[in-house]
């Protein structure tokens, strides 16, 4: 995969996993504040990777760092609420989806042919 693929394949996941978030707080009865910690920081993330540039290099790497956040709230969500695991398990898939598209380029420089 290749650094610009991978820009696209971070950009959907992204779109997808805020579009996860804002479907799956949508009756919340704290809706505002689940969208402000859980749907906008992916939006802002696609911002920056939509951006280009430098700017689309740091989003990628915070990106990766949410991911990790994400990831760990997904398993703690399918290991305890048994009524949201299939919104869980679409956050892991999504969230590992970001993490590795933001690391591809990383991975590809450090450990690609020369």
């Amino acid at each position: 995969m290749s650094a610009p693929r991978s820009r696209i394949v971070l950009a959907a996941a992204l779109l997808a996993l805020s579009v996860l978030y804002a479907t799956w707080f949508h009756d919340d009865r704290h809706r505002l504040a689940a969208m402000l910690v859980f749907a906008l920081p992916p939006l802002l993330a696609l911002a920056g990777v939509l951006r280009g540039g430098a700017t689309a290099s740091k989003a990628a790497f915070w990106a990766g760092v949410l991911g990790l956040f994400w990831f760990s709230h997904g398993v703690m969500i399918a290991w305890s609420h048994r009524t949201d695991a299939g919104w869980a398990w679409a956050e892991i898939a999504l969230s590992l989806v970001v993490i590795v598209a933001g690391s591809w380029p990383g991975l590809q420089a450090r450990f690609g042919r020369r």
